[in-house]
């Protein structure tokens, strides 16, 4: 069985749950040996962007090993970045050799916690008029040279996201490199997405580093 763990917090995009456990529930019908479960600090209830209420299947102090754990993007990122026990969280799980895997501004929690250094990675670019892109913030960080405009960045056990609807393109990425293109292929399919993926990799790179 491989398990997906998926980080949510207050202030999380609704869309981002669609593009991770969404993508995951149709993949689970092709490929059984698939488990995915959301996780936040505290369990229970999860306020996300504009009101959407989600209940988390475990705290991180329920935390069980995971192949995979993603992270959320969202307007509520900013707050995760100072919050101590979740930065440390993401610390433990990296040590533990999981796989971690960020979704749009999900990135910028990966870079408070420690996770981006010498590491190259991308994060959310298209933003509203007179907002600061993410990708700019990051870039900031971690230096412009260490950022890109991209798809997915695979840099081995770390891998970030573009943003918003492209955290369904990260699902599909993981799940053709821990499964088969068959099984991503498949979920694409099936979801009436190929289209669209197709049009997304022939517009922004996939960058591997492994």
């Amino acid at each position: 069985m491989t398990t997906f763990a998926i980080f949510a917090y207050d202030g999380i995009e609704s869309i981002d749950i669609g593009a991770t456990y969404g993508v995951l529930s149709m993949a689970k019908r092709i490929e059984p040996e698939l488990d995915f479960h959301v996780l936040s600090s505290q369990g229970g209830e999860v306020v996300m962007a504009n009101g959407l209420r989600l209940l988390a299947d475990r705290s991180i102090a329920e935390y069980q090993s995971a192949d995979v754990l993603m992270v959320l993007g969202g307007p509520g990122w900013t707050s995760v970045c100072e919050h101590e026990e979740t930065l440390s969280f993401l610390r433990l799980v990296k040590s533990q050799g999981t796989i971690i895997a960020s979704v749009c501004t999900g990135g910028m929690i990966l870079e408070a916690a420690g996770l981006l250094n010498d590491c190259a990675a991308t994060t959310k670019v298209e933003v509203f008029a007179g907002e600061v892109p993410p990708l700019q913030i990051l870039g900031e960080r971690i230096g412009t040279d260490q950022t890109s405009i991209a798809r997915v960045i695979d840099a081995g056990q770390i891998l970030t996201g573009g943003g918003v609807s492209l955290g369904i393109d990260m699902t599909l990425y993981l799940l053709q490199r821990l499964f088969s293109a068959h099984v991503a292929q498949e979920t694409a399919r099936v979801l009436e997405y190929s289209a669209a993926w197709q049009a997304n990799a022939d517009r922004l790179p996939d960058i591997v580093l492994q």
